[in-house]
């Protein structure tokens, strides 16, 4: 993987979330508002299965 892959990706992640925030501030506030009255392990939980679907993805598509 290049240099150039990762900047594309964090970037793409940037759009995203730009995305979120400019089309739905509202929803995305309450979203936020919800994860701060959530249990710190279950954010664990969740952000540990993203990483590993993520990597998946990442391995499934570079093959």
């Amino acid at each position: 993987m290049a240099w150039s892959d990762l900047f594309a990706a964090l970037a793409l992640v940037l759009v995203i979330e730009g995305l979120f925030l400019a089309l739905a501030p509202g929803a995305w506030k309450r979203m936020v508002r919800e994860l701060l009255e959530e249990p710190e392990r279950r954010l664990q939980v969740v952000g540990t299965g993203l990483v590993v679907v993520g990597l998946l993805l990442l391995a499934w598509v570079r093959a």
